[in-house]
């Protein structure tokens, strides 16, 4: 695995996966038309798979999570359903815990875009996927402003909508 992770990296060092063959059953992903409580479980379990694959970003949550995912994952459905179906069931604090994480740099918020937009792409249909995206690229945006911005500062491009350089899925 290691092996595979250092021939995906290229110059900018952002994490490639391999694309594993489509099985000979000839079945093909369905994606979700729409948001529920069902397809953002499936989405949060997915990211968070692929996320901890990644060989910086899944170290950090690996060194903050390590045998409490069983809490963490159903915590973030909640937030996604709040942020995605205005349920407003999230009652945390999304930038106190990330100002707590002072292992984080400004490239981080980026490539955990990397991995989300890819992700998103497969799960949804292409404009719930757009509109989702957007969401979560605005939310990266309020965090970095909040942990890396200066008064005036403008986030980075990477947090803008943009094709990712994360190739293929994890699953």
């Amino acid at each position: 695995m290691e092996a595979a992770m250092e021939a995906g990296r290229t110059s900018a060092h952002r994490y490639k996966l391999q694309r594993r063959p489509a099985p000979d059953t000839g079945d093909r992903l369905q994606r979700y038309e729409q948001v529920d409580a069902q397809a953002i479980h499936v989405m949060v379990h997915t990211f968070y798979g692929c996320i901890r694959q990644h060989p910086r970003l899944g170290e950090i949550f690996e060194r903050r999570l390590a045998g409490r995912w069983e809490e963490h994952l159903p915590r973030m459905e909640t937030f996604w359903q709040s942020v995605l179906l205005k349920n407003g069931a999230y009652k945390g604090k999304p930038v106190p815990a990330h100002l707590k994480q002072k292992e984080l740099v400004s490239a981080d918020y980026g490539e955990w875009l990397s991995v989300f937009r890819p992700v998103i792409r497969e799960l949804f249909v292409p404009d719930l996927a757009d509109e989702i995206i957007a969401v979560a690229e605005r939310i990266a945006q309020s965090l970095w402003l909040a942990t890396f911005g200066t008064p005036g500062a403008t986030p980075p491009v990477e947090l803008t909508s943009q094709h990712s350089d994360w190739s293929g899925s994890c699953w």
